[in-house]
């Protein structure tokens, strides 16, 4: 579903992707990892047309994403955003619903409102939430109406930005059970950036590493423990010693 084939990306002087090849299979959860600042976002945001890659090639369902029409082509995404983004001034479901009210994909008023309802009852949330607003709504309930935006427009693939960043251990593991679910049900193809181990545990299928703005190590989820890199296994580890530079 996603190619990506000697992308490399700078700004300024700066080099942050040095040729990165990755594919990810049609249906299938792949997983990003990699340190702070490895340019993790960035290949998101090439993926999605929004960074124009200084070298490469990046296809989309066989599709080079410098060709496509720009409307058409993003309504085939979903997107979970790290900090939510949820828009303060909606009511929820008006967030839910945002892509459904404009655009391409506009529906009426009562059929999007009907759809936001039936996307926050798969993420757990009643419709008593609906005309709430994010400001009355914990972090974890944020993070579920964000998903339920996500997949409201039934997407055929979806991004995960730090799905789990700000939550504490149980909601984080209620959220990736979700992902999982929710993924699995759709049958969508997700890339997820992570630095949570426990989520990529849970929700990947195939695991990437990003570091030195190549793929370091890509293999299934359960070859990652048994992976001589030593790059991944300090990752994976948490360890301050070894190839990966820490400041001290």
């Amino acid at each position: 579903m996603i190619r990506l084939e000697g992308v490399h990306k700078s700004f300024g002087a700066k080099q942050v992707l040095r040729g990165v090849d990755l594919h990810v299979p049609k249906g299938t959860s792949t997983v990003i990892i990699g340190g702070s600042g490895t340019g993790k976002s960035v290949l998101l945001k090439c993926v999605l047309g929004l960074v124009t890659p200084d070298q490469g090639r990046i296809e989309v369902g066989g599709q080079d994403v410098t060709q496509v029409d720009r409307d058409n082509f993003l309504a085939r995404f979903g997107m979970l955003f790290q900090g939510g983004a949820l828009f303060d001034s909606m009511p929820v479901w008006q967030n839910v619903a945002f892509r459904l009210l404009r655009g391409s994909l506009k529906r009426p008023i009562k059929e999007a409102r009907e759809i936001a309802i039936e996307k926050l009852r798969r993420v757990g949330l009643g419709p008593d939430v609906a005309d709430l607003f994010p400001a009355e709504l914990s972090g974890g309930m944020q993070k579920r109406v964000g998903l339920a935006r996500a997949i409201a427009a039934e997407p055929e693939i979806i991004f995960f930005d730090e799905p789990t960043t700000g939550l504490d251990p149980i909601m984080s593991g209620v959220i990736n059970e979700l992902i999982r679910e929710i993924v699995v049900e759709m049958g969508a193809t997700a890339m997820t950036i992570t630095h949570d181990m426990t989520s990529v545990r849970a929700i990947a299928d195939r695991v990437a590493m990003l570091h030195g703005g190549t793929i370091r190590w890509e293999g299934p989820v359960a070859d990652m423990d048994s992976a001589d890199d030593p790059y991944l296994r300090q990752f994976i580890s948490g360890s301050a010693t070894g190839p990966i530079e820490t400041l001290r």
